[in-house]
């Protein structure tokens, strides 16, 4: 088969490019090791509901639905699986899992193995992963298989002529979950009638994430005067795109604050920041935290808090009055929802067609913007507009609202 082929050379090739790149040299090593990690820690007399997540985002995804597993029917273990280094490195000593490992590549001699140590009495696959030989043998065994939070596109193989054959993949599930109508009708046309539209579970995560929201002492010395004296803007997951423009903008637009936590946290961007900043006083976060004395002092004089740092951003969105969320200059925009769930007015770059909550956040809050024009006339908008600020941001958090419920509706429909 072609499927199996191709898998077999993207094997090869991992294992070349192994020797050259740090995060493909993890994720090789790591798949090499799921087997005696398993073989270590499987109990041969447990029942283990299998959840596989490809990296961090699809984990945010399914994390809302493994919690209420575990919670609701503790006679179960949690088994979870990674494909990405970016996902398991980050999640590898997650709590809510009784196993967590890397998963095999779908050659069919490791579906074979891994699926007769595991025995999994369910499985759930989040959003796009589709891995033809686990999927064929789980179906094989009859252990019933949903696909959560998934989202169909008319330009995806399953639905071109050349696709037909891997298309029969989707046949292996007892269920999707998916997230809009336009999913349902696109597999209804290739006879695929075992839908519900349930919407996204990552809209139950980020109430979840806002619920247990980390108190920040240093965030909230620096955004202490600004209260009553500026407005804070928060800048998350940003890439020299991004902040090419929001810098601009407050370069002659001093009486905002700025908090800025770049996707990529290495002394060379962080720099590249600084300088951008003319004229701007900018403390590290990580500098003040190891600061003796009391911050509070310096903090409130400062004009631009640097996150140098992982793990607050969620938190931080919270101290912000407007944000700016990275990516849409490049790949992808990155978590939208953590920051439209405080109530906030929400920035994106144009590089978001494939992001059904950007599409939603364009009617209620949320403002894609192609250059520093755009950004320029709506931050502007924001400044001269006594109330459109509060409005926006207001209309961002009740779209989050709107959308939660994901997670009840997949844990009604899935038989235990």
């Amino acid at each position: 088969m072609i499927y199996n082929l191709i898998i077999y050379l993207y094997l090869i090739g991992v294992a070349i490019y192994s020797c050259f790149n740090e995060k493909v040299r993890k994720m090789w090593r790591g798949e090499r090791a799921a087997f005696g990690v398993l073989k270590e820690k499987v109990d041969p007399q447990a029942k283990y509901i299998w959840f596989h997540a490809a990296s961090l985002g699809e984990f945010e995804q399914g994390r809302p639905l493994m919690e209420r597993l575990r919670k609701e029917h503790p006679e179960y273990k949690i088994l979870l699986t990674f494909f990405s280094p970016s996902g398991y490195e980050v999640r590898k000593n997650y709590e809510g899992a009784d196993i967590i490992s890397y998963l095999p590549l779908d050659t069919p001699i490791n579906a074979i193995r891994f699926l007769r140590l595991v025995r999994p009495v369910m499985a759930f696959f989040i959003k796009y992963e589709f891995w033809y030989n686990y999927l064929h043998i789980l179906k094989h065994r009859n252990v019933p298989v949903y696909s959560v939070s998934s989202i169909f596109r008319p330009d995806q193989v399953f639905f071109k002529w050349y696709g037909r054959q891997y298309g029969r993949v989707l046949n292996c599930f007892t269920h999707f979950f998916v997230q809009n109508e336009q999913s349902k009708q696109l597999l209804a046309k290739i006879r695929i009638t075992n839908v519900s539209v349930v919407g996204d579970t990552r809209f139950d995560r980020v109430l979840q994430i806002k619920e247990a929201a980390k108190q920040l002492p240093i965030v909230e010395a620096f955004v202490k005067a600004s209260r009553e004296k500026s407005k804070v803007f928060v800048a998350g997951s940003s890439w020299p795109p991004d902040e090419n423009i929001f810098i601009k903008y407050f370069n002659t637009h001093k009486d905002w604050k700025l908090i800025i936590a770049p996707h990529v946290i290495g002394e060379d961007h962080l720099q590249q920041i600084e300088k951008l900043l003319e004229g701007r006083k900018v403390v590290r976060y990580t500098t003040a935290e190891k600061s003796s004395q009391s911050p509070d002092s310096d903090l409130q004089s400062t004009d631009v808090l640097l996150i140098d740092c992982f793990g607050l951003l969620s938190s931080i969105y919270h101290y912000g009055d407007v944000a700016y969320v990275g990516g849409g200059f490049g790949v992808g925009i990155h978590n939208l929802l953590e920051a439209a769930v405080w109530d906030i007015p929400v920035f994106f770059g144009p590089n978001n067609q494939k992001f059904q909550e950007a599409q939603g956040l364009k009617q209620s809050g949320g403002f894609e913007i192609n250059n520093y024009e755009d950004f320029e006339r709506q931050m502007n908008r924001f400044v001269s507009e006594s109330g459109s600020l509060e409005e926006e941001g207001q209309n961002a958090g009740m779209f989050v609202q709107s959308l939660a419920g994901a997670t009840e509706k997949v844990m009604a429909s899935i038989c235990l």
